[in-house]
């Protein structure tokens, strides 16, 4: 190849026609250049202004991705001509031949790398409702499969054996996912995180390992920062196989306890305190209408007990607490009302005189 490149190099300097050579090998690099400026102007213009009366962006973004490539490939297939034109060693032409199909293979895999990465993806992404984080790494992941797959053709076109380069690969495939096992792991469950959105950025969430507001998703792990203002990172391999509770996507604000009223309260007076309870309830406008109950529930130990079930309509919590608070004293008002004390644990003690005989200690102590 040397001494080819030589003898060309020594036709130049004694030859009477070369520099016409030379000069025709010019001017069709110059041609190419021309015709790579009107195909951009003109044939790249009005096949955007077609494509852009479509309904989607896809054919536009395609169009898009392979303008470059194509200005590129126009230019090398110019120097191809040129030298091809010129008196080169027969021994050069499988060489030109070559860096030819190398070109047009380039070129292809650079309009799918700029296709996959525009916003074909990305519209693709919007239509089926994909997080941007799941979005960019699928085009991470296609990218690397376009490069991947070019250099290999290159090679093969220059004779080089990619069949030991590939095994190589994949040993080394399976030695990296063993040693990052770990990892691959919390990026799948980062996968089913993002695909299967059980929370999202901002939502109040609670788990076996963590409770707080979801303030970042990674696809190596889920940082939540705690009512205490802690920041605690959380692997997504775990969280993705926990049970997750998403409050802040509850419909409404469950409210349910017990009142516990005296044993010496007699049965009409329960009777009027859970009605008047239940329209109290019922007619507040922060309540949500249906499943309200205000039910006698319970024979306790000291007391008996008045079930109180309700939803609240918002779901904030400080607005959920007013509402409560706000029932709880029309509550108090209506068992002052009707006289009806509230019970507290009390216990009867028995004292066993030295006969034998007991007797009940009628006073009640707090327990």
């Amino acid at each position: 190849m040397f001494d080819s490149i030589g003898r060309f190099i020594e036709a130049i300097l004694i030859g009477d026609n070369i520099w016409w050579q030379l000069a025709v090998a010019l001017a069709i690099v110059l041609l190419s250049l021309m015709i790579r400026n009107i195909f951009t102007r003109l044939i790249f213009g009005i096949v955007l202004k077609v494509t852009r009366k479509t309904k989607t962006g896809v054919d536009s973004a395609v169009v898009l991705a392979f303008e470059s490539p194509l200005k590129f490939l126009i230019l090398v297939i110019g120097f191809y001509l040129a030298l091809a034109y010129l008196p080169l060693p027969g021994s050069m032409d499988p060489v030109l031949l070559n860096l030819l199909r190398s070109a047009i293979i380039i070129t292809i895999a650079w309009g799918f790398y700029n296709m996959v990465g525009g916003n074909i993806f990305r519209e693709i992404g919007d239509r089926l409702e994909l997080e941007e984080v799941i979005t960019d790494f699928i085009t991470k992941i296609m990218r690397f499969i376009v490069i991947a797959l070019a250099i290999t053709i290159i090679a093969q076109e220059w004779n080089y054996d990619v069949s030991g380069f590939l095994a190589g690969l994949g040993l080394g495939g399976l030695a990296f996912a063993l040693a990052a096992k770990d990892t691959i792991a919390n990026m799948f469950g980062g996968i089913i995180i993002i695909l299967d959105k059980p929370f999202a950025v901002g939502d109040w969430i609670v788990t076996p390992s963590v409770e707080g507001a979801v303030e970042e998703m990674t696809f190596r792990s889920t940082k939540v920062r705690t009512f205490a203002h802690a920041l605690v990172t959380v692997p997504n391999s775990v969280v993705a196989n926990e049970a997750i509770t998403n409050w802040t996507r509850m419909e409404k604000r469950r409210v349910s306890f017990h009142l516990g009223v005296t044993y010496t309260t007699p049965r009409e007076k329960i009777k009027v305190c859970i009605q008047r309870i239940k329209e109290l309830i019922e007619n507040h406008p922060d309540v949500r209408p249906g499943s309200i109950f205000a039910r006698f529930d319970n024979f306790n130990e000291s007391s008996l007990d008045i079930l109180i079930f309700y939803f609240t309509k918002t779901k904030d919590w400080g607005e959920f607490m007013r509402v409560k608070e706000e029932i709880n004293y029309k509550i108090m008002e209506i068992l002052e009302d009707e006289g009806v004390s509230v019970a507290f644990p009390s216990r009867s003690v028995y004292l066993e005189n030295r006969d034998g005989t007991g007797s009940k200690d009628n006073n009640k102590k707090q327990a």
